[in-house]
């Protein structure tokens, strides 16, 4: 850092400089089903310099990779050959980041044990979910990361700050005289609860169960349709990325400050964008660029009010304060209770191909892996379907749950439930 500093502040032609280091420690174990076959540990460092050259009223920019076994005239080599291709960006002219220092750790309790306790308590907690009949973990790897991202410009930012997480990938699979059927589970925390490990890998044993015994209906039908948190997360992104100062600067927004996304009689949406929610696996407090993150609600009772986004596009729309590239998304609860839910028939959404949200084309819908159907008392799962809605009714009548959950960055209420949606 401190030579491509050096190197830098004498080259000729520069308005400014941005050096983004990313460090990254992992602890990484690979089980076949429940034996452990493989254990790795790495230790990377990732060194990103971008340049900033004014022309013709303009300002150009270009990035190029450092690496440890490059010498001093290699650097000095990269950055006149990166400023002569910035000097062929033409781009409005923004300032970048004012100074600022920090250093600081996203709080968690993944640092009070060394990574081969936590390795160990995180595979005790995954197989103890191992307990269906028929059922069985097929192959199970856990990565224990630690990232150190540190952001150095020209104009006096130096930050750095620590973030945990943990993925963890798990196959449960199920197998009967007729099939053997598999579910890929992806699931991600930056706090270690070993009841809520064993809990999420429990509820994948029992769908990839239910997976095999599924069934296809034999014509569509219309339901209301519940969505779990991690479509709900990509349900209201898609939302706020219309509040983006890039997407409003570019005029790709549909919707602006003031619209009503919900005229209707379901619960209203109030959506806050946040650097830091405790257990998300993208709390930060600071962007690639190094503007400290500021909170920031988007929408508030189902009317847009807000923006958010980068220090560049932020300057060109004229925001004083602009908030940084949010990661954490927090939308407040709703009306909805369990017992509402019971009394009236209804889809629960497991696991999609992935959610499909169009906001031109006012749709709503995507590939349904599993579903259950909750009528009368009684829950059967479904499989090969799909459901299609419109995304200005869905919003209108939208029901939020009273109860709230932390999913990946995601913390809001625990389901959704979409109105008269079309099954196929």
């Amino acid at each position: 850092m401190t030579d491509v500093i050096r190197i830098l502040e004498k080259t000729e032609g520069l308005k400014g400089y941005k050096i983004n280091e990313y460090k990254k420690t992992s602890y990484e174990l690979f089980f076949v089903h429940k034996s452990l076959e493989t254990v790795r540990s790495t230790d990377t460092t990732t060194t990103d310099v971008t340049v900033y050259v004014e022309h013709d009223g303009r300002i150009g920019d270009s990035s190029f990779s450092v690496y440890k076994s490059m010498g001093e005239k290699e650097i000095e080599e990269s950055v006149q050959k990166a400023v002569a291709r910035a000097a062929l960006v033409s781009n409005e002219p923004y300032e970048l980041v004012p100074g600022g220092t920090l250093e600081a750790a996203v709080p968690t309790n993944l640092d009070r044990y060394s990574p081969e306790e936590m390795g160990r308590m995180i595979a005790d907690a995954v197989y103890a979910a191992d307990t269906v009949p028929g059922g069985s973990i097929n192959a199970l790897e856990i990565f224990i990361t630690r990232n150190t991202s540190r952001v150095v410009n020209s104009r006096g930012v130096d930050k750095t700050q620590t973030v945990h997480h943990v993925m963890i990938e798990a196959i449960p699979t199920f197998t009967d005289e007729k099939q053997s059927v598999e579910l890929y589970e992806d699931y991600r925390f930056a706090e270690f609860d070993a009841e809520k490990i064993t809990a999420e890998i429990a509820d994948k044993m029992k769908e990839v169960a239910d997976r095999a015994n599924a069934v296809k209906p034999g014509k569509g039908f219309t339901a209301d349709v519940l969505l779990r948190p991690g479509e709900i997360d990509e349900l209201l992104w898609s939302l706020a990325e219309d509040c983006d100062y890039a997407t409003i600067y570019q005029r790709a927004n549909l919707h602006k400050e003031g619209d009503n996304l919900q005229e209707g009689d379901g619960d209203k949406l109030t959506v806050t964008l946040k650097g830091i929610i405790e257990g998300s696996v993208r709390s930060a407090f600071f962007d690639g660029d190094g503007s400290s993150l500021t909170d920031t609600v988007v929408i508030k009772d189902g009317v847009v009010c807000g923006s958010y986004g980068s220090s560049r596009f932020g300057q060109y729309l004229g925001v004083k304060e602009p908030s940084g590239n949010l990661g954490c998304l927090k939308a407040e609860p709703g009306t909805l209770t369990d017992e509402q839910l019971i009394s009236a028939p209804y889809l629960e959404v497991v696991s999609m191909s992935g959610i499909q949200i169009e906001p031109y084309s006012d749709y709503i819908g995507g590939e349904i892996r599993l579903a259950y159907m909750h009528e009368g008392g009684k829950t059967v799962p479904m499989t090969g379907i799909s459901m299609s809605g419109k995304l200005s009714e869905v919003l209108a009548t939208l029901r939020l749950h009273e109860k709230t959950c932390v999913y990946m960055a995601y913390e809001g209420p625990k389901s959704l439930l979409l109105k008269n949606m079309e099954i196929l």
